[in-house]
């Protein structure tokens, strides 16, 4: 049979299921070995259940080509510490697993948050761009780490190839800070800000995956639609309008609301929906991948996936909260964080 042996780690959820799924009925890939701490869906593929920190994997990975590493935990609600701790040891264990097993290359996914959202950003980022981003959002810290990582590794393992993989926003079925931002009843602008939205949806960061396992191309990759969209386009395409703040108003209640522990997202989130971030995927352009998705269809789906839920300053409210917030008009998030603020307290005294 022609093609590699491909194991999956995350395979049984998100997109490590999508894909395993799609390796399996692909006939360019020979077998697909699926690893994940509960069995997945996918009969044609031969599973293993455990721990992507178990060194026991590299026994797992012997006779695989290529390891694709996605199980990461990026949950809002996930403790810290802990979020970091599988992410980064789960990330050098396999590295270190499929060296220890002749795998010849590792496809790791971060995120194009990686490149950092910043004013001065060009539109677009090439692959090459200098990494700017901070550890102060969601889940980037571990990101950074990760593409350390990957960077070390070939000089620690000589003959491991890593390729790394960036989406832009990713939807479809996806629950993120910046997916959540779309389920307020107002969109919140920082006043002076310069947003840029970029999508990727779920079915094209696979098909890109793949073309790094078939080597295709390799390297650093950005992965997204083609283009972007201006706020005002956002806007316009969602039927949400705007809430605009002054940043030190808008930065200063968020940091406030997280450290107290109120709201999930930390104020580092916000700058992701301030700053462009956007990206050529030049790379994968040049291999011959094109997006089956443009930015306005992925927009739709997403807003269709949300609908009927109800999040403000990142944090989901009940039906009861969510009408009262709903006629609050353009004071929404300010009321919605005071009335999350009065339930705390209430808490606590009973």
């Amino acid at each position: 049979m022609r093609g590699p042996v491909v194991a999956v780690t995350g395979a049984a959820r998100g997109v490590g299921a999508l894909l395993t799924e799609r390796l399996a009925a692909s006939e360019d890939i020979k077998q697909v070995i699926a690893i994940d701490e509960r069995r997945g869906e996918c009969e044609s593929a031969q599973w293993h259940i455990l721990d992507v920190r178990d060194p026991a994997i590299a026994d797992k990975l012997r006779g695989a080509d290529v390891v694709v590493h996605l199980a990461l935990d990026l949950d809002l609600g996930s403790d810290t510490a802990a979020r970091t701790a599988y992410n980064v040891r789960g990330t050098q264990t396999v590295l270190t697993a499929a060296a220890a097993a002749g795998v010849h290359r590792v496809v790791l996914c971060t995120s194009a948050m990686v490149y950092g959202a910043l004013p001065d950003n060009e539109l677009p980022l090439s692959e090459d761009a200098e990494l700017r981003a901070t550890a102060e959002a969601t889940g980037v810290g571990d990101l950074l780490e990760i593409e350390r990582l990957a960077r070390r590794a070939p000089r620690a393992h000589p003959g491991l190839n890593v390729t790394v993989v960036r989406p832009a926003v990713l939807v479809g079925g996806t629950d993120t800070a910046l997916t959540r931002y779309f389920e307020s009843p107002r969109l919140l602008v920082v006043a002076g800000s310069r947003p840029a939205w970029q999508f990727c949806h779920v079915e094209d960061l696979c098909g890109a995956l793949e073309y790094a396992v078939v080597e295709k191309v390799e390297g650093e990759l950005a992965v997204g639609c083609d283009g972007w969209l201006e706020q005002e386009e956002v806007e316009e395409l969602s039927g949400i309008r705007r809430m605009e703040l002054p940043s030190a108003v808008a930065l200063g209640a968020a940091a406030r609301l997280h450290r107290i522990g109120l709201t999930p997202s930390p104020a580092g989130d916000l700058a992701y929906t301030m700053y462009p971030w956007v990206v050529s995927g030049s790379r994968l352009h040049d291999a011959g991948w094109r997006p089956r998705w443009t930015n306005e269809e992925v927009l739709a789906e997403l807003l269709e996936e949300v609908a009927g839920r109800h999040t403000v300053a990142g944090r989901r409210l009940g039906r009861k909260d969510a009408t009262a917030a709903g006629a609050a008009g353009a004071t929404v998030a300010l009321l919605g964080a005071a009335a999350v603020v009065r339930r705390a307290r209430k808490a606590r005294r009973r």
